[in-house]
């Protein structure tokens, strides 16, 4: 636990009192560091901290910023960040194992360009606590415009050349966010809590933060929701794909060290209740999977010559930091020319030379294991000269693919579909049909509508008359559907005999129900030709009932239950879809028409 400033009475220590030249002798006194838990998403695991300021009030300021906004206008921002940053170095220092842990230190741009070497004086501080370079991830805020900054890009080269990794801080409500992302390697994109707050009852947010993490992603740069403090929030932020989390429903900012934890359980309990069961894309991936012997960023040059001669067929091997998250490749070819140059090899080893792995990683798109296959094979398609796409598990190394695997488990996906499609009709199976649910639920930019559809008396006309004429009512429906049901926004799916699966995104609840009454008329109108005259004479057929005895059967016609999910509401559980269902349909077939509707949240 850390000991509280030492204030030597009760009253603020105010500037008024002592004087705007001793704001660094002052904050000694008032400031603490406060760190707040960063946790994973999928696992609940702390990934690390941010470090934060307390205790600017006691000096009469009403934000941090306020604070170094007034140290920057007086000549001090320099000597109070290196005195916050040293103290945050330290405390971190402390923790039980640090060193796979990862803290976020927020970096003020406006110190670029003052005298003194920045990136050797966080170096020296990190030497004498025992920090690997790895460990530190400086937060680049957006709130300053780096862009008028001449020597931003250079400082952002030497910090990464150093080990250090870099996040775009409030990304999305400053300068240029945008341009960070996609002039500089940065890690991480944290998005500003204005677009998390009441993030699940706001489809205008939903849509921005999904767009956001689709881009970062195709990056290869990971997202941290900031501002966490509801599970609602926190669901979604896991549903639209954020892969780490951080505000008051992880935990809140403490200067006590001691209470920090390993990991917040109730993250990964709110996570297992919604999981969902491995895609096909999933399960081919990790078939292909190739665990190629990783670099790390902080070995001698020795291992990279030591891999490469025991592995001469191999071109490049991945690199990761300390922590096991990738960072690139390093190809055979980076470290040739010196090794073949007079001298070359003896000179990479030389320490004045001070030539690293890090000198020599290249970057690589990088993709979550349980990324769909076509949107992985456009990641790698967006980085050109790409070798591989390094994969992730829970943020760290899993292995890397190829363009040749890729492909292959793109053409096995599309065989395995094809062998699943129903051999009568032509149409997806149960498995396609529940990834294309799995994928609907959690696109809420348009409403989405799950048609589900059963014959009502085929049972009866099937014993009568043979399952040949059974099979030619199934695939009249069939035909009917692709009929009535054309574009990309709409799926159809044979659940198997006489049920039947129709997906439809941004339609209106008018537009679809005109259709599917079309549908439904022109299937009774036309399976009526399926029974014998005096059987379409009556109406009716006998049949054998449940009970064994002979019952009265109307000709058959077909009934939908539809379950519709409106523009904004997402859902990570098919569950609660597929919970409403049975009911759904037992009413349509007690309806006159035939149709029930029941939109989430109300009933039509």
């Amino acid at each position: 636990m850390s000991a509280a400033p030492v204030v030597a009475s009760a009253e603020m220590l105010s500037l008024r009192r002592f004087g705007s030249d001793q704001i660094v002798t002052l904050a000694k006194l008032a400031i603490e560091n406060a760190f707040q838990p960063i946790a994973e998403v999928a696992t609940g695991a702390v990934f690390g901290y941010e470090t934060l300021m307390r205790g600017f009030e006691r000096l009469g300021f009403a934000s941090p910023l306020e604070l170094l906004d007034k140290a920057e206008e007086t000549g001090q921002l320099l000597a109070l960040e290196h005195m916050i940053n040293s103290r945050a170095f330290a405390g971190f220092a402390s923790l039980p194992e640090f060193a796979t842990r990862t803290l976020f230190v927020n970096f003020d741009s406006r110190l670029i360009g003052t005298e003194g070497d920045m990136v050797e004086r966080m170096g020296s501080h990190l030497k004498r606590a025992n920090i690997p370079p790895s460990s530190i991830c400086f937060e680049l805020s957006e709130r300053f415009d780096s862009g008028r900054m001449p020597d931003f890009a250079g400082l952002v080269k030497r910090l990464r050349l150093a080990g250090f990794k870099l996040a775009i801080d409030d990304f999305g409500v400053g300068f240029n966010g945008l341009k960070l992302l996609c002039d500089q390697p940065v890690d991480y994109v944290k998005i500003d809590r204005h677009f998390i707050s009441g993030i699940d009852t706001n489809p205008r947010k939903r849509h921005l933060v999904k767009h956001t993490v689709n881009t970062a992603h195709v990056l290869g740069t990971r997202v941290i929701a900031e501002g966490v403090e509801t599970e609602a929030e926190f669901l979604t932020c896991r549903d639209l794909g954020c892969d780490l989390v951080q505000g008051y429903f992880v935990a809140r900012p403490t200067v006590h060290l001691a209470d920090l934890q390993p990991a917040y359980p109730h993250l990964e309990q709110s996570s297992h209740a919604r999981r969902q069961p491995a895609s096909l894309d999933s399960i081919l991936i990790r078939k292909q999977i190739e665990q190629l012997p990783a670099l790390r960023e902080n070995d001698g040059l020795d291992s990279v010559f030591e891999l490469f001669r025991k592995s001469p067929q191999r071109s490049f091997f991945p690199v990761l930091n300390a922590n096991g998250e990738p960072r690139g490749v390093l190809h055979e070819y980076h470290v040739k020319e010196m090794i073949y140059h007079p001298f070359g090899r003896d000179l990479l080893k030389n320490h004045l030379f001070q030539r690293h792995i890090s000198h020599f990683v290249s970057p690589a798109p990088i993709a979550d294991l349980e990324t769909p296959a076509e949107e992985m094979l456009k990641i790698f398609a967006g980085m050109d000269g790409s070798d591989c796409v390094i994969l992730t598990e829970n943020m760290r190394y899993a292995g890397v693919l190829s363009a040749s695997s890729l492909l292959k488990i793109i053409n096995e996906k599309q065989l395995k579909t094809a062998q699943e499609q129903n051999p009568l009709t032509g149409l997806p199976g149960n498995r396609a049909i529940r990834d294309h649910v799995q994928d609907a639920v959690l696109d809420g930019d348009r409403a989405r509508y799950f048609c589900y559809c059963d014959f009502d008396s085929f049972k009866p006309f099937n014993d009568h008359y043979g399952f040949q004429k059974g099979d030619l009512a199934i695939s009249l429906f069939a035909a009917l559907m692709r009929r009535h049901f054309v574009g990309e926004d709409k799926f159809l799916g044979h659940v198997g005999g006489d049920d039947f699966f129709i997906g439809v995104s941004g339609s209106t609840q008018e537009e679809l129900h005109a259709v599917l009454t079309t549908l439904l008329a022109d299937f009774k109108a036309e399976v009526r030709q399926l029974y014998s005259a005096d059987h379409q004479a009556a109406g009716y057929m006998m049949g054998h009932g449940r009970s064994g005895g002979q019952t009265v059967f109307p000709l058959m016609r077909c009934s939908v239950g539809v379950v519709g999910l409106p523009e904004g509401l997402m859902f990570s559980d098919t569950q609660a879809v597929s919970a409403r269902i049975a009911e759904i349909k037992s009413r349509a077939k007690d309806s006159d028409s035939g149709l029930v509707f029941e939109t989430f949240g109300r009933r039509d």
